[in-house]
C-alpha cells in the first residue's frame, strides 16, 4: 500500500515536499515514481528512482524537483522547489518491482497511491 502526502497550496516560486509511505513491503527493490496528473490532462511522470538510486525526471522539472527515498522509514519523497502553476496537480507515487533503469511510462507501474493534491497559485 502507497499513501501519498505533503501536498497543499503555494505561491509561484515557493516549496513543497511530498511523502510516499510504504506498507507491506520494503521499497528497496522496488523501482518508484511520481507521476501527476492535471484536469483534463492525461497522466504523466514526473521523476522515477530504482533500486540502485538512478533518477529520471521529466524536462519540465528537471533543475527544480528532486525525487530519494529512505529505505529505513520506507518512504519515498519528492522535494519541490521554484513551483510553477503548471505544476499544478494531483500527485501520484508508483511501484513496480523491476531492477531495470526507472522509466516514466504509467503503464509499467503496478502500485499506486491515492494522490494528494498539489496547486500553485500564481
Amino acid at each position: 500500500q502507497l499513501v501519498e502526502s505533503g501536498g497543499g497550496s503555494v505561491q509561484a516560486g515557493g516549496s513543497l515536499r511530498l511523502s510516499c509511505q510504504a506498507s507491506g513491503n520494503s521499497i528497496s527493490n522496488y523501482r518508484l515514481g511520481w507521476f501527476r496528473q492535471a484536469p483534463g490532462k492525461e497522466r504523466e511522470g514526473v521523476a522515477a528512482i530504482n533500486k540502485y538510486d538512478t533518477t529520471i525526471y521529466a524536462e519540465s522539472v528537471k533543475g527544480r524537483f528532486t525525487i530519494s527515498k529512505d529505505n529505513a522509514k520506507n518512504t519515498l519523497l519528492l522535494q519541490m522547489n521554484s513551483l510553477k502553476p503548471e505544476d499544478t496537480a494531483m500527485y501520484y507515487c508508483a511501484a513496480v518491482y523491476k531492477w531495470t533503469p526507472p522509466t516514466l511510462f504509467t503503464y509499467e507501474y503496478d502500485y499506486w497511491g491515492q494522490g494528494t493534491q498539489v496547486t500553485v497559485a500564481s
